[in-house]
């Protein structure tokens, strides 16, 4: 069987002209272009249209400048999904300098290392957000001003801000303006984010985002979902992500589509803002999308305009039910901060769990390597995702001062996701899980992802997180845990848990420990946070099925 390198679908030209890929452009042209059209509005209120997105951003440019924002500079906004964000974010863009969106859950240790990191002039914040940062030490970092979003400067201001000029934003939009001379166009090449990886692993990677880097990400979602400006997209996630920044609000921009942007998902009106917004495409990512369909059926379910949904991961349990009950196609794809989005399903793809699709290959080199020495492996086998750009500027250019961390993550010259996947004999690319989630027991690779689908379908189970724990005499290999959240009203032994995971799941999988919880810790966007379930180990609360003498049948 041939070793599969990547795939050959193409929807991109063969040549190339990346001169206007930056994100300052692609506002320009688009206010040239559309005008007073209504581009994007948001749950508080605020509307603009795409030349009102340019003027605005324009005002605030000057008045960062006049904060002393130069090309460079970092500034760091802890903010939620306003229309302050977005205007602040491309007012920095025109002055050359880098925009840092944090994660609006972070507090104390986790928010120092990210403000140390970054060393910012200027910090945004919002209001209700502000006591986030109260035991925080900037460092040697000098911040120079802290603007107040959505509340004015708060009665307690944490003293990380004390030397720092603190204005309201209403005192920020007062400021005298610098000169227009101070606006700039940045190159395709030039730095326009630092992202933030979640550092389940280790201290948070700020992951250094080329303006290239980021318009292709809009670029591949407006053609992979066919995105036109008819279309109206349904933005429920963060912006400090780029699944909602990059793919979908860039994606729109590009498209000349119209935005509606809520602070944060909502499983229960969910349905209620996708009709009110008359949307036709919108995303959900990690558990979003099961429990959107774990939802009660509605008579009004299939009474919306959507189109299509992009969303991973998706179950066989549930994704074909989905597409029939919402009336709307679902589209997958697979990427990372760093590494863009070198692959999504299109309409011919079979919509199956992991299908990430073809390789868009005009723009990267997608190999499925052996996992301790990246050597490529032929079709169906499993091994790590590794990825490389063709194109300059459609990567991320590195880790901000973090080169060990630069070096490791492109060892022999691949980027290592992190990701166990395969291709399939036609050249789609599958994800299998995170190597960390994906568990080796008695010589079988485990997906944790793929037994929690099997838990989750049981009436009496609400949520879970699968891991695998290391104990005594597993020479290195690992047991199955299960953690629990029992569904409101339900109850069930545990024997008869692990019955019904006999008869729907591989005898190796069946989890030998069970542990029943009232919650999971989750990252903003949906993904549950593993790494600490499994720094817990074995708890005082966790049933271990030998205890009973529990035996699954060979078949």
């Amino acid at each position: 069987m041939p070793t599969i390198l990547a795939s050959s679908l193409s929807t991109f030209p063969m040549s190339i002209d990346k001169s206007s890929w930056t994100l300052v452009d692609l506002v320009r042209n688009q206010a040239a272009r559309l005008g007073e059209r209504e581009f994007i509005s948001f749950e508080q209120g605020a509307r603009l249209t795409f030349a009102g997105f340019d003027r605005e951003s324009d005002a605030a440019a000057l008045r960062l400048a006049a904060l002393g924002v130069g090309p460079g500079d970092r500034v760091l906004a802890l903010v939620k999904n306003r229309v302050e964000l977005l205007l602040t974010m491309f007012a920095t863009f025109k002055l050359g300098a880098i925009y840092v969106p944090i994660n609006t859950e972070l507090k104390g240790a986790f928010l120092e290392h990210q403000l140390r990191n970054a060393e910012p002039k200027v910090v945004l914040v919002d209001t209700d957000l502000a006591d986030a940062f109260h035991g925080v030490d900037a460092g040697d970092g000098d911040i120079v001003a802290v603007v107040f979003i959505a509340g004015g400067i708060p009665d307690q201001v944490p003293p990380v801000f004390s030397t720092a000029r603190q204005l309201s934003y209403e005192d920020f939009s007062a400021l005298a303006a610098a000169d227009a001379g101070v606006l700039v166009t940045p190159k395709p090449e030039d730095i326009a984010f630092i992202m933030y990886t979640s550092g389940t692993t280790g201290p948070s990677k700020g992951v250094l985002m080329p303006h290239a880097h980021c318009y292709l990400f809009g670029l591949g979602t407006q053609r992979a979902l066919e995105l036109a400006e008819a279309d109206r997209y349904y933005i429920c996630m963060p912006l400090f992500h780029a699944n909602g920044l990059l793919m979908q609000f860039l994606g729109s921009f590009i498209a000349g589509a119209w935005v509606y942007v809520v602070e944060r998902f909502s499983p229960n009106r969910w349905l209620d803002d996708v009709r009110a917004s008359q949307a036709t495409v919108t995303n959900a990512l990690g558990v979003m999308p099961e429990f959107i369909f774990r939802h009660p059926e509605s008579p009004l379910d299939s009474d919306n305009n959507l189109r299509v949904v992009m969303a991973a991961p998706v179950a066989d349990e549930w994704s074909t039910d989905f597409e029939r009950r919402y009336d709307v196609s679902i589209r997958q794809g697979f990427g990372m901060t760093e590494c863009n989005i070198p692959a999504y399903t299109g309409p011919d793809d079979p919509l199956e769990v992991g299908c990430a699709g073809q390789v868009l290959d005009e723009f990267f080199e997608v190999r499925i390597g052996h996992m301790d020495t990246d050597e490529p492996l032929p079709a169906d086998e499993i091994g790590e995702i590794l990825v490389r750009p063709k194109e300059p500027s459609c990567f991320m250019a590195g880790y901000f001062k973090m080169p060990e961390k630069t070096v490791e993550a492109w060892r022999n010259l691949w980027f290592h996701t992190g990701d166990a996947g395969r291709f399939d004999a036609s050249g789609r690319l599958y994800f299998v899980d995170r190597i960390k989630d994906c568990i080796r027991r008695r010589g079988e690779n485990i997906s944790s992802f793929e037994v929690e689908q099997v838990l989750n379908n049981h009436p009496a189970i609400a949520e879970s997180a699968v891991v695998g724990i290391r104990v005594d005499g597993a020479g290195g290999e690992e047991e199955v845990k299960a953690l629990l959240i029992l569904a409101p009203g339900q109850e069930i032994e545990n024997a008869a848990l692990l019955d019904y995971c006999a008869e729907h799941m591989p005898r190796f999988a069946v989890p030998r420990y069970l542990e029943w919880i009232n919650d999971l810790s989750k990252t903003a966007t949906g993904k549950i946070q593993k790494q600490s379930l499994r720094d817990d180990g074995l708890t005082d609360g966790t049933w271990d099925r030998e205890t009973i003498g529990y035996k699954i049948a060979r078949r």
